[in-house]
């Protein structure tokens, strides 16, 4: 069980923000993000977007912290990208 997340450097809303996925399953992601007290508003599609003042959180719960590249290249592999405009499951 790997959840991953990237360095705090996307810009949005007046804040950076990383992305937190799981190379494993979306549940594995929903767990993790809830354990850390992250509302499911935050997840987009096949990640979780969190602010910057939460990444070492994260990392102190346990994420691996890779590259932006890394992490698209772990959703890739694992089969659980979704890209904008691709119909998400209800359960997701």
């Amino acid at each position: 069980m790997t959840v991953y997340i990237d360095p705090p450097t996307w810009p949005g809303h007046g804040r950076l923000w990383s992305h937190l996925i799981s190379d494993l399953s979306y549940d594995e992601l929903h767990a993790f993000a809830e354990r850390l007290g992250v509302p499911r508003r935050a997840f987009e599609r096949d990640h979780y977007d969190l602010p910057s003042h939460r990444h070492a959180d994260a990392v102190a719960a346990g994420a691996v912290e890779v590259s932006s590249r890394e992490v698209v290249r772990l959703l890739h592999a694992s089969g659980l990208r979704r890209p904008k405009g691709r119909v998400q499951p209800r359960n997701a």
